[in-house]
């Protein structure tokens, strides 16, 4: 078949939804963002879609210029196309999204869940390129993983495979968005991180810039721009942060003896001062078999791309 030369990328979230038009060297050479809200039905909200993506389209060539299209999407199975229960989008119910975006625009569609778009993307185009078994995990407002072994992103028998954010690190710990306690996501999410400043706070009277900001407002950004100017709480949180996920990816080595743990998202940026930490406690922790075997690296994906160029890797 012949190759075409620009796939389209999806990034769907609960607010916009993020178009791109991607060329074959990982260009986004088109943009174009619609609001997820306010259409109504998601018929109304495909037809909006495609209404915007037309000019972009038409200034690549035209449709007959696209391979195909790929999303991003929370709760999004690859196997049958559909979005299902998605806790942050306006529709309820299972939603054919591939189906509706294939019959609009006249490409194949391929859908799959935010994190296992960005595994695609970092090994079409990133940290994990030539790689065959890496773990890409993402954290942001929770924590995401996508599982690829021999060169394949791990769907399992129903889709819904490689949920490592809701590993159980702490039994009977922080309750967790999906009902049970002590996921992973409850300490090294976002609003995880956070909330071990909060508690730490509670427990010391150690001074830190930290308290100068309200409760409520403090973000995991806070914690690793405080860190890296040496306050000694915050780095104490990245520290907290950084042995959870390395004991985590510990356990994870043995069921997929991984060349790469790659990580992508907010927490992250603060380098250094969290990610020591991530590697001190996988090898302390890991079985001597596997000790040395994986790197534990940062997506070199831009943040404003990511998502967009991960969706397009499932196109091609």
């Amino acid at each position: 078949m012949e190759k075409k030369p620009f796939v389209i990328g999806l990034d769907l979230g609960g607010t916009n939804s993020a178009f791109g038009i991607v060329d074959r060297d990982a260009n986004i050479v088109e943009r174009v963002t619609v609001p997820t809200t306010g259409h109504g039905t998601v018929e109304q909200y495909v037809k909006d879609c495609v209404a915007a993506l037309m000019p972009v389209i038409e200034r690549v060539g035209g449709i007959s210029q696209i391979q195909g299209m790929g999303v991003g999407a929370p709760n999004a199975n690859y196997y049958t196309g559909e979005i299902l229960q998605a806790p942050n989008l306006p529709w309820t119910g299972c939603i054919p999204l591939a189906k509706l975006f294939g019959d609009a625009l006249g490409v194949p569609v391929a859908i799959t869940n935010d994190a296992n778009a960005a595994a695609m993307g970092e090994m079409a185009y990133g940290a994990a390129k030539g790689m065959k078994n890496f773990i890409e995990i993402t954290l942001g407002t929770g924590v995401g993983s996508g599982i690829v072994v021999n060169g394949q992103v791990v769907y399992g028998c129903d889709g819904f495979a490689g949920e490592l954010g809701h590993t159980i690190i702490v039994p009977g710990g922080r309750e967790c968005g999906c009902g049970r306690k002590g996921c992973l996501e409850t300490y090294c999410s976002g609003p995880g991180v956070a909330r071990t400043a909060l508690e730490l706070m509670a427990q010391t009277r150690e001074k830190s810039v930290l308290r100068d900001i309200a409760s409520s407002k403090i973000m995991s950004k806070d914690v690793s721009i405080a860190a890296n100017n040496g306050d000694a709480l915050a780095m104490e949180v990245l520290k907290i942060t950084g042995r959870r996920l390395g004991e985590a990816c510990a356990n994870f080595m043995n069921f997929c003896s991984v060349e790469a743990f790659i990580f992508f998202g907010g927490p992250v940026r603060a380098g250094e001062p969290l990610m020591k930490h991530v590697r001190e406690a996988f090898e302390e922790n890991v079985l001597p078999i596997y000790k040395g075997k994986a790197q534990i690296l940062l997506s070199n994906l831009k943040d404003s791309d990511a998502a967009i160029l991960g969706a397009s890797a499932l196109a091609l």
